[in-house]
C-alpha cells in the first residue's frame, strides 16, 4: 500500500505540467541554452580523451618496438651459435615451404571444365577497373499487359515532372531565405508560390506516384488483371488538371485562403475528388474479381488510403462547418489526415508488397500489420487538433488529439519491428542492391519522424515549437524522408521489369546520397535553430530577434535544398533512361541472334 500511495502521489504531482499556464516545466536539462552548455564543455573533454589516446598509442608503439630489438638480438645470438650446416639446412627447408603452391586440381583432376548442363548462367569476366561496387540486376517477372504497362509509365512520367517542377519552386523560395529582394514579381511572391510548392509536390507528384504503383500492386496481388485500363486514364487526367489549374489560379491569386494544403478552390479540388472516386472504383473491381480467398495487407491498406483521402477532402471543404473555430478544428483535420491517411497509409501498402518481394522473403508478421492498421485508423484520425495545443478550441479537444499522438506509438512500432525483421537474415543484400537502401531510409524516417511528431504534440514543447521552422522541418522529414524515399524504391524495383531496362548505377547511388545528405542539411539546422528561436520567444525577445537568429540556419536550409533539388534531376534522368534508353550491345545475345539466323541442317 505504501508503494501504491507513493506512485499516486508521483503522478499527481505532474498534473500542473499540463495545466495552461506559462511554466515551460520539464527538465533543466532540456532547456536549450543549457544543452549548448553541456555541448561546450564536452568538446574539450573529448579532445583531451582523443590526446590521452595519442599518448598511450605512442607507448606501446614504443613498447612494442623495444621488444621487437630484444627479439632480434636474442636470436641473432642463437644464430650465432648455430653451426653453418644446420643453418643452411633450415634455410633450404624453409625456402622450399615459401614457394609451395596448389596446383589447383586437388578437388577436380585435370579434366576441364564443361557446363554440359547448362548450370552455369551469366558468367562475367571482369577486364576494367571497378569504381563501383557491382549491385546485382532486377529479377525478371511474369509479363504484365502493356497496355498496364503504358498507363504505370505515364503516372509515374507526369509525377516525376510534378517532383522537378514543384521542388524548383521550392528551391527558389529556399534562396529566397537568404535574398529576399531576389524579386519584386507578385506572381513569384513567397505568398503564392509556397502553396504551388506543396500543393504540386502533394497533389502532383505523391499522389500520382502512388496510384501508379498501385495499379501495379492491387492486381497483382488479388492474381487478376485490372478491372478497367481505361478509367485508369481518366484518373490520370482529372488528377492532371486539377494540378495544372490549380498552379495557375495560385499563382494568379485565386485560392481558398487560409487552408494549409487546400488552396485550391473547391471547383478545382472537386476534379481530384472525382480522379480518386474513379481510382477507388477501379481497384475495389479489381479486389472484387481477385482469384484468391483472402485480401492481401497491400489491398487493406491502399483502398483504405483512398476512401479516407474522399472522406477528408469532403470535410475540408464542404461549408457547413466552417465558421469560426469549427474552421480551425476541420483544417486541423483535413491537414493531419492527408499525410497520416493517404499518403502514409497509402505507401505502407506498397512497402507491404515491394519490400518482401525484394528480399525475397515473406513479411515478417502478417498480425502486427493487422494491428498497425487498426490501430492507425484508430489514433491518426483524432490527432489534427494538436497543432492549435493553447488556443481557443475546447481544451478536451486538444487533450484527446494529445492522446491520439501517444497513442501512434503503437502502429509506427508495429510497423518499424515487421519491416526491420523482414530484413532479419537479409542485411547483406542492401550492399548488392541500389534499392533495398532506399526502402531502409524511409523505414528509419517512418520511425524517428513520427515519434517525432508525437514529441511535438505535448504542450511542454509546443512552448518551444510551435509556429517556429521546427514544424517545416518535421513535415519535410516525413513528406521527404518517408514518403519521397519509398516512392524512389518502388518506381526503381517496378519500372526495370516494365521496360526491361535498368538505371546507371552510379546515378542511382548519386541520387540517394544527395538526397539523403540533403534531407539531413535541410531539417537538423532548421530543428536546431527552431529550438533556440521558441527560447527566445519564452524569454519575450522581439520577434526580429528570432529571424536574425535564423538566418544562417536558412542558410543551410537551402543547401540541403539544392542538394535535394539536384537529387531530382538525376532521378528523371534515371527514370528516362528505364523508359527510353536505346538496348545496350551484348555479347550474348548477339552470338544467339546471329545463331538463329543459320540454316537448320539436322534434317538434312
Amino acid at each position: 500500500m505504501k508503494k501504491f500511495y507513493t506512485l499516486t502521489i508521483l503522478c499527481l504531482g505532474t498534473l500542473p505540467v499540463f495545466a495552461q499556464d506559462k511554466e515551460t516545466g520539464g527538465s533543466v536539462l532540456t532547456n536549450p541554452g543549457v544543452m549548448i552548455t553541456i555541448i561546450l564543455i564536452l568538446l574539450p573533454l573529448l579532445f583531451v580523451v582523443y590526446l590521452v589516446t595519442v599518448k598511450i598509442s605512442r607507448l606501446t608503439k614504443t613498447i612494442r618496438q623495444s621488444k621487437i630489438k630484444v627479439d632480434a638480438k636474442q636470436l641473432a645470438s642463437d644464430l650465432h651459435e648455430v653451426s653453418s650446416e644446420e643453418l643452411l639446412l633450415e634455410v633450404a627447408k624453409r625456402k622450399q615451404a615459401l614457394n609451395f603452391s596448389l596446383s589447383d586440381h586437388e578437388l577436380t583432376g585435370n579434366l576441364k571444365p564443361e557446363d554440359t548442363k547448362g548450370m552455369i548462367n551469366n558468367p562475367v569476366s571482369v577486364d576494367s577497373p571497378r569504381f563501383f561496387a557491382s549491385k546485382k540486376k532486377y529479377v525478371k517477372r511474369p509479363e504484365i499487359d502493356p497496355a498496364l504497362t503504358k498507363l504505370i509509365l505515364w503516372y509515374l512520367g507526369t509525377a516525376t515532372f510534378y517532383l522537378v517542377l514543384g521542388t524548383t519552386v521550392g528551391e527558389y523560395l529556399g534562396i529566397k531565405f537568404s535574398a529576399p529582394d531576389i524579386d519584386h514579381v507578385p506572381w513569384l511572391s513567397f505568398g503564392r508560390l509556397r502553396p504551388v510548392h506543396t500543393n504540386m509536390v502533394f497533389w502532383g507528384w505523391s499522389s500520382l506516384a502512388m496510384i501508379g504503383l498501385g495499379y501495379y500492386v492491387v492486381p497483382i496481388v488479388s492474381n487478376t488483371p485490372l478491372a478497367s485500363i481505361k478509367r485508369g486514364w481518366y484518373g490520370l487526367v482529372l488528377i492532371n488538371a486539377a494540378v495544372i489549374l490549380g498552379t495557375y489560379s495560385l499563382m494568379a491569386g485565386v485560392n481558398n485562403g487560409g487552408g494549409e494544403y487546400r488552396e485550391y478552390i473547391w471547383p478545382i479540388m472537386l476534379l481530384f475528388a472525382l480522379g480518386l472516386g474513379v481510382t477507388l472504383l477501379n481497384y475495389l473491381q479489381t479486389i472484387a474479381k481477385r482469384k484468391t480467398k483472402e485480401i492481401y495487407l497491400s489491398n487493406w491498406y491502399i483502398v483504405s488510403a483512398v476512401m479516407f483521402t474522399i472522406v477528408i477532402a469532403l470535410v475540408g471543404y464542404l461549408p457547413f462547418w466552417q465558421n469560426g473555430l469549427g474552421e480551425t478544428i476541420a483544417q486541423g483535420y483535413y491537414m493531419h489526415q492527408a499525410v497520416g491517411m493517404w499518403f502514409m497509409l497509402f505507401n505502407l501498402g506498397l512497402i507491404y508488397y515491394f519490400l518482401p518481394q525484394q528480399l525475397n522473403t515473406p513479411i515478417y508478421s502478417y498480425s502486427l500489420g493487422i494491428l498497425a492498421f487498426w490501430s492507425q485508423i484508430l489514433f491518426y484520425t483524432l490527432i489534427g487538433s494538436h497543432h492549435f495545443i493553447f488556443s481557443a478550441i475546447p481544451w478536451w479537444l486538444q487533450t484527446v488529439a494529445i492522446i491520439g499522438s501517444m497513442g501512434m506509438l503503437i502502429p509506427v512500432a508495429a510497423g518499424t519491428t515487421n519491416f526491420l525483421m523482414t530484413f532479419r537474415s537479409s542485411w547483406h543484400k542492401i550492399g548488392s542492391s541500389y534499392t533495398l537502401p532506399f526502402y531502409l531510409v524511409g523505414i528509419i524516417f517512418y520511425f524517428t519522424g513520427s515519434y517525432q511528431g508525437t514529441a511535438e504534440a505535448f504542450r511542454t514543447s509546443n512552448l518551444y515549437w510551435h509556429f517556429t521552422d521546427f514544424t517545416v522541418a518535421h513535415s519535410h522529414i516525413t513528406m521527404y524522408g518517408i514518403i519521397a524515399f519509398m516512392l524512389w524504391a518502388g518506381i526503381y524495383t517496378l519500372v526495370p521489369r516494365l521496360t526491361n531496362k535498368e538505371p546507371r548505377q552510379g546515378l542511382v547511388g548519386a541520387h540517394f546520397w544527395l538526397a539523403f545528405l540533403g534531407i539531413l542539411f535541410y531539417a537538423v539546422p532548421l530543428m536546431i535553430g527552431a529550438t533556440l528561436k521558441g527560447q527566445l520567444w519564452i524569454d519575450g525577445k522581439p520577434f526580429i530577434d528570432g529571424v536574425v537568429l535564423m538566418a544562417p540556419y536558412w542558410l543551410w536550409r537551402a543547401i540541403g535544398g539544392s542538394l535535394m533539388w539536384f537529387s531530382h534531376l538525376i532521378f528523371a534522368y534515371n527514370l528516362y533512361t528505364m523508359v527510353h534508353k536505346k538496348q545496350e550491345a551484348d555479347l550474348k545475345t548477339a552470338v544467339f541472334e546471329e545463331l538463329k539466323k543459320i540454316p537448320d541442317t539436322s534434317n538434312i
